[in-house]
């Protein structure tokens, strides 16, 4: 199944990619693989993860303070946010 970012998600995975390397260089790729393995396990498992609401769903980092916003479309999932889970929980609804 393909994925889909919005232009929203996809600018806050390039901010965060660019915070962790200022703060530590290399640890921006370190984000970046986890979350291309997180959206491998999301297009294996779509509905694996739980429900955020309505039909959006969240799949959670293990290693840093993210989460994936996502819902199942007909066609494909679409990533609607890259979360930091400490940060404004709600901003995203309006997408």
């Amino acid at each position: 199944m393909n994925v889909l970012f919005t232009t929203y998600a996809k600018q806050e995975l390039e901010d965060a990619f660019h915070y962790y390397e200022l703060e530590n260089p290399g640890l921006g790729k370190r984000f970046k693989t986890e979350i291309k393995r997180a959206v491998l396990r999301i297009t294996q498992y779509p509905k694996a993860w739980s429900v955020e609401r309505g039909d959006v769903r969240k799949y959670i980092l293990h290693t840093f303070p993210y989460k994936l916003l996502y819902s199942i479309e007909k066609d494909h999932i679409l990533i609607i946010a890259v979360a930091h889970q400490h940060r404004k929980p709600d901003y995203w609804i309006e997408r």
